[in-house]
């Protein structure tokens, strides 16, 4: 963690202990609650140093020639973009965005089951132009984002 860092979550966990002293409980065992709150300020502040981005050697390494990030899956974000504009934001909003059907389809100003069928050949375009080994078609039945 280092010094500095540590130092910052010292200060943290003293100033929020001050701040929430009138609630003690037990002063008897101002310790072990004291303990806790540094505890848990240790984790947050080590969840929050996870989080950061990690510094690269060549700050442009993940950009293409033109100035746009370079993705190993062209291809396939090409096919994402020809797919017709309602089965790509069904699309888009299913997978990208982690929304539930229901979801989509207010999203959509649409039915469930229209938003279900956009995602559903959405997928099976993209399958049948990834070619053979790109992935089994779903059945229209199944949910193909199970």
């Amino acid at each position: 963690m280092g010094r500095d860092r540590a130092e910052d979550v010292f200060q943290e966990t003293l100033l929020a202990a001050l701040a929430a002293y009138p609630t003690l409980r037990d002063p008897g065992r101002v310790r072990a609650w004291l303990m806790t709150i540094a505890t848990r300020k240790a984790v947050d502040a080590y969840r929050t140093r996870a989080r950061d981005p990690l510094p690269t050697a060549d700050p442009g390494a993940g950009l293409a020639g033109g100035g746009e990030l370079a993705t190993p899956d062209g291809e396939l974000w090409g096919s994402v973009a020809r797919l017709p504009p309602k089965q790509r934001q069904a699309l888009a909003l299913r997978i990208v965005a982690d929304l539930a059907y229901q979801d989509v389809a207010t999203a959509m100003g649409t039915t469930v089951e229209a938003a279900r069928r956009n995602v559903f050949e959405a997928l099976s375009r993209l399958r049948r132009e990834a070619g053979p080994g790109g992935g089994a078609a779903a059945t229209p039945g199944e949910d193909p984002c199970a």
